[in-house]
């Protein structure tokens, strides 16, 4: 078999099996391909094999659609089809040998918490709280990224791996190879873009939930964070925004929303930025369907819009802007990027992994190539990006998405979780899918802090009356009173802590409100560990807007495992529970609960600690209380509900704001540098104008802190345009 071997950069080598050579000679190729590092073989091919399929179109045999109400909203779809053969191709199979101690890491985020792939498998398809990146990650100096946008499944036996795609004209893959899972996130980005680099507002508190439903409520929530002096930078109107019966439809409902320029305008005088959640899918009772009706655009037997189709693209965009851009709208919130996903979440009962993984396959196929159904998230963030880059310059482009493939980190994208469910098992489990997450290359991910589902889906809890109701699967949170149940406001609290270490800082969900006073008032243990980790978030904007801008220059991971900064440090192999934010921040998030249980059931314990592994090499500040750690040690750190463990790295230089109630309050300046004594340091302070694309043009300024611990002095260096005061006027503070 005719395949082509090629290295277009240092470290990558990419191998295809071009669609000509696999019609016209044999369909298994089992002769090896080896990749080596530094001369030492670190993975072989070891066979590929074509299988021939046949692809069909379908097509109704009656136009009438039935219009159905599903937890992604409204759809449209008709089972009367017609299945016709439209061209052949094959499912592909490309297996490697690999070592036998090295951990496989990566492949995007999933539900169940599981770190390290060895001896397991993954299906590889998109649905609520999955988002599938075919790019494997590994300890054993190699990752592999497999160009593809079918859907697939990861196999691991032993030390063979294999990808097994369901639908191919060619086999393109990548592997990458380097010193560290550093170089090889590198190399992938090389290949697939940098990432964005999103406005300073985005790195503060973004308060959301399902659902603020009229304007005036938009505008009360903000005065109540203003009159109260939390910190806040965006609130977000969930779904149901336009008329009743138009799903989808990118207009508001003029009731509700009497004038949404006004609303917008009030909320920026209040220094709050507005996001607006917009849908792929439209009732066919809408204008913006019929446009898309009217000019073939939109998917085969559905009602959402075609993402693969450049006009389609345009056409959705012109539709975005008409009311919701228009009227100062920040960012947009592209949910149900993955719009075949209702067969999965239905029924009471959840269903094997290869069952969901057939039945969401199945579904897509009836609407969308075969070869792309794992990408219309992606196609459909990169219409947003380019056509609001064009429009829009003077606003970064913002758009979070609850679906994401191979590339999408260049487009201005946030990925989030889903609708994960309030438990303290789902808290566990995020804490590894997000660290995984930052392994697969995505910079900005966050999820819903207090989980999306709270209560157990049950008629009784919910208030339904209808006998019929059988509980879903997926609604399974276990607090049915909400913020009455102190078992839940402490599982919240420690959820937000997680949170406030979190690349983007966003809370949301449903059954209970989410706005800090709805969890007590001043003094009340809940709202004072709420308002002081959203106010250290607050303190920390400089540091984490350094780390957005050294995630989009430079390709430095922002959320990071162990294993990137610690290698050698055989102790943190296992440990999915702590991860770095940064290079500065050792975070150890709390889940399980100390003080109550559901229906605020008396925990009667003792110390409230937290088991917490320091790696080896330097030293650590418990960033509390400033007590210094050697590493390389297992502590009881504590953890009462105020906060939780989060300790410094020794020679860690981190700018702070003092208190401000938004991003831009002081430019995004610091007005404290503090640096961790033990050994020599570094860290570039990022600043620009916090907004728009001036910074390609060179607006923009590196503050370069340099330590050095012989002469216990502290250097400054700046490059580039922006204009600070070359004395930079701040105060020095050494923890020692």
């Amino acid at each position: 078999m005719i395949r082509s071997i090629e290295k277009p950069d240092e470290g990558i080598v990419h191998v295809t099996y071009p669609s000509s050579s696999i019609y016209t000679e044999s369909l298994t190729d089992n002769e090896p391909i080896d990749f080596t590092f530094e001369g030492n073989k670190v993975l072989s091919q070891c066979e590929v094999s074509f299988s021939p399929i046949t692809v069909y179109r379908y097509e109704a045999y009656d136009s009438a659609f039935v219009r159905k109400q599903t937890a992604n909203g409204e759809v449209a779809y008709t089972d009367k089809l017609k299945k016709i053969p439209a061209y052949e191709a094959f499912s592909v199979t490309v297996s490697f040998n690999i070592g036998s101690d090295e951990m496989l890491l990566g492949l995007g985020q999933y539900e169940d918490g599981i770190y390290d792939y060895r001896n397991h498998t993954e299906y590889l398809y998109e649905s609520n709280m999955r988002i599938a990146i075919p790019f494997l990650v590994t300890t054993g100096n190699y990752g592999i990224l497999i160009d593809s946008e079918s859907s697939m499944v990861f196999s691991s036996d032993k030390n063979r791996i294999s990808f097994c795609i369901d639908c191919a004209k060619e086999l393109s893959y990548y592997v990458f190879t380097g010193r560290s899972i550093r170089d090889i996130i590198k190399c992938y980005y090389r290949i697939t873009g940098m990432p964005s680099m999103l406005p300073r507002w985005a790195f503060g508190y973004i308060q959301s939930k399902e659902r603020y439903k009229t304007g005036r409520e938009l505008e009360d929530v903000v005065s109540g964070f203003r009159t109260r002096q939390i910190p806040i930078d965006c609130i977000v109107q969930d779904w149901y925004s336009w008329e009743d019966g138009l799903w989808g439809e990118k207009k508001f409902d003029k009731k509700r929303y009497p004038d949404l320029p006004s609303t917008v305008n009030k909320l920026h005088h209040d220094n709050v930025r507005f996001m607006v959640s917009i849908w792929p899918n439209m009732s066919t009772a809408s204008s913006n369907y019929a446009q898309f009706a009217k000019r073939g655009l939109l998917l085969p037997n559905s009602n959402l819009y075609d993402a693969f189709d450049e006009d389609a693209r345009a056409l959705y965009w012109q539709q975005t802007c008409e009311e919701i851009m228009s009227s100062g709208t920040d960012a947009l919130w592209c949910d149900n990027a993955e719009p075949f996903s209702d067969a999965d979440w239905s029924g009471e009962d959840k269903k094997a992994e290869i069952d969901r993984f057939r039945v969401v396959k199945e579904l897509s196929q009836h609407s969308m190539p075969w070869e792309v159904l794992n990408s219309y998230g992606l196609y459909h963030a990169k219409g947003i990006y380019e056509n609001w880059r064009r429009d829009i310059p003077a606003k970064r482009v913002v758009n979070l998405t609850r679906s994401g493939y191979t590339g999408i980190q260049q487009y201005g994208t946030i990925l989030w979780s889903g609708d994960i469910c309030a438990t303290y098992d789902t808290l566990r489990k995020q804490i590894v899918e997000g660290i995984k997450m930052g392994l697969t290359g995505m910079p900005y991910w966050t999820l819903d802090i207090g989980g999306f589902f709270v209560v157990n889906d049950k008629y009784e809890n919910r208030g339904c009356n209808d006998e019929s109701h059988k509980p879903l699967w997926f609604w399974h949170g276990d607090y049915n009173d909400g913020v009455d149940d102190k078992g839940y406001c402490e599982l919240y609290v420690r959820w937000l802590e997680f949170g406030t270490f979190l690349p983007i800082f966003r809370s949301h969900g449903t059954d209970t409100p989410r706005e800090p006073w709805q969890f007590g008032n001043k003094g009340d243990m809940f709202y004072d560990a709420i308002l002081s980790h959203i106010k250290l978030r607050y303190r920390l904007l400089p540091y984490l807007y350094s780390l957005g801008a050294m995630a989009h220059r430079y390709g430095e991971p922002v959320m990071r495992s162990l294993l990137i900064d610690f290698p050698e440090d055989e102790e943190v192999r296992d440990i999915c529970d702590e991860y770095l934010l940064g290079p500065a921040l050792l975070v150890a998030p709390v889940y399980t609960p100390m003080y109550y249980g559901p229906d605020s059931k008396v925990i009667e314990s003792g110390e409230k600690k937290r088991k917490v592994y320091l790696p080896k090499g330097f030293g650590w500040y418990d960033l509390y209380s400033g007590k210094h750690y050697n590493g390389g040690s297992h502590i009881n750190a504590d953890a009462p509900l105020d906060r939780i463990p989060v300790f410094v790295r020794e020679g860690s230089i981190i700018p702070l704001s003092s208190d401000i109630t938004h991003a831009d309050e002081n430019k995004g300046c610091p007005d404290e540098i503090c640096v961790y004594e033990g050994c020599d340091g570094s860290f570039t302070l990022y600043l620009d104008e916090g907004d728009g694309y001036a910074f390609e043009d060179g607006q923009y300024r590196e503050v370069e802190f340099t330590y050095s611990q012989a002469e216990h002095k502290l250097s400054t260096s700046m490059s580039g345009d922006y204009p600070v005061d070359d004395e930079f006027s701040v105060t020095v503070r050494y923890i020692r």
